[in-house]
């Protein structure tokens, strides 16, 4: 295996990558309400949308799979820099579709666009996750990888207030029961994609490539912490985007939130927010940094969090959520090992859904918006415990687990007939059960991944 160095420049580099693909996928939790508006959806049909967007994860990575047995390991092949153009292109791709979309009024040509951007982060995931976790200290991987998706969550984080605004105000002032206002954001975010492709051809990035032999074949039965880490993935990014997408029509309720859409959006960027903090907090106390430097960046990090909730919410909101900010910081420091932050934080949005399907008013509110920050180490945890010790078989195992994104296509559309069927308040049943696998999945890893 070859070895790589660090420059100064690949780390922020890719933190604009991760920061983009953040808001477009959340982007969707806008989409979802606005659509159901303007083609008069059911919940059911509404989540369309995200089984379109994450369901070509599971047929993007499929494919990966396939051609990496019958011709060799594509991001081997052409490195991992030109697989994340490739991804970025076929993101602006997806993207512009809307513009067709929109003319033809079609909520079919809407999910294709949704699908082919499915598509081009697809290929992101597989190039980008890997690429992030190989670049340096193997133990520490865990902490660079949710300092990336940290930069993602920012991106999570502010797409629903902007998207919000743009969707839900600016653009729709003349456009009532149209989907016209969605024109100007996406073919924003089509020449963004072209520019950060343009941005990543022209920096020159570390090359990795691994050197392969052909008596190393890919069995996954060799690798039980893999399985066992796919499953997880599924079951996380299904629970997460679950919430995600059901949060709008949760917070409407009366019962709930008695919300608008508008006042609805902010508290979904609260919950991402949430995302955010944790896994900035994540890879400062995952990482081997001296003690101080950790408080210090620590403390950073919450004052931070604090002004950009006092200035998009309240000061009493912000001084509320930092107690829990304070909870999940200690939790963090004292969790040494991925396994047991993983295990603990899964466990807690397990007790807090049970008090969302149980309970109602603004209790009920702030449990579902804190299983944002208690969502948030996950992704990386289980992504670095799932591809520990792989070496060459890297990539292959990370399709597989790109794969398992398919969670957000299903989990989602599951939660919409219930929600459908029954309400909207059991329906927060569905991620309840992927935390449960994932309290499961945080143990198990003791055993199958030593660190």
């Amino acid at each position: 295996m070859e070895q790589i160095t660090t420059k100064k420049y690949v780390f922020p580099i890719l933190v604009l990558l991760f920061f983009m693909w953040g808001f477009l996928t959340c982007m969707n939790d806008i989409l979802i309400p606005y659509l159901k508006t303007v083609f008069m959806l059911n919940h059911t049909q509404a989540m369309v949308i995200q089984f379109a967007f994450f369901g070509s994860y599971f047929i993007g990575s499929l494919i990966y799979y396939i051609s990496s047995n019958i011709f060799g390991d594509p991001i081997n092949k052409i490195g991992y820099k030109y697989g994340i153009i490739c991804g970025l292109l076929t993101s602006a791709l997806g993207t512009s579709i809307f513009y067709p979309a929109v003319i033809l009024h079609s909520y079919g040509v809407f999910l294709l666009g949704l699908f082919i951007l499915g598509l081009g982060f697809t290929i992101l995931q597989i190039s980008a996750n890997p690429y992030v976790a190989i670049i340096g200290d193997a133990r520490t991987a865990s902490a660079r990888l949710n300092l990336a998706q940290g930069f993602n969550s920012f991106g999570t984080a502010i797409a629903p207030l902007l998207g919000g605004y743009w969707v839900f105000t600016y653009f729709s002032k003349h456009q009532q029961n149209s989907a016209d206002a969605l024109i100007a954001p996406y073919l924003l975010f089509t020449c963004v994609f072209l520019f950060i492709a343009i941005l990543f051809f022209l920096v020159k990035l570390p090359v990795y490539k691994a050197q392969t032999s052909n008596n190393q074949v890919f069995t996954i039965n060799q690798y039980p912490h893999l399985i066992w880490g796919i499953v997880a993935i599924f079951m996380y990014v299904g629970a997460e985007v679950s919430i995600g997408s059901m949060l709008i029509s949760f917070l409407k309720l009366p019962y709930i939130g008695n919300m608008t859409e508008a006042m609805a959006s902010k508290y979904v960027s609260l919950y991402w927010t949430g995302l955010m903090l944790g896994r900035f907090l994540g890879a400062i106390f995952l990482d081997n940094k001296h003690f101080y430097k950790k408080i210090f960046y620590a403390l950073l990090v919450c004052v931070g969090g604090f002004g950009f909730i006092t200035y998009i919410h309240s000061l009493n909101i912000a001084v509320w959520y930092s107690f829990i900010v304070i909870i999940a910081s200690g939790i963090l420091y004292f969790a040494k090992k991925p396994q047991i932050s993983l295990t603990i934080f899964s466990l807690s949005n397990m007790l807090l859904l049970i008090l969302v399907v149980l309970l109602s008013g603004n209790v009920v509110v702030w449990c579902i918006i804190i299983t944002g920050l208690f969502n948030s180490i996950m992704w990386s945890n289980i992504f670095t415990l799932s591809i520990h010790n792989l070496g060459i078989h890297t990539p292959k195992a990370s399709s597989l687990l790109v794969m398992a994104i398919v969670g957000g296509a299903i989990l989602p559309l599951l939660m919409g007939v219930i929600a459908d069927n029954f309400n909207v308040q059991w329906s927060f049943i569905v991620p309840f059960i992927g935390y449960i696998y994932l309290t499961f999945f945080g143990i198990k890893s003791f055993k199958l991944v030593k660190l």
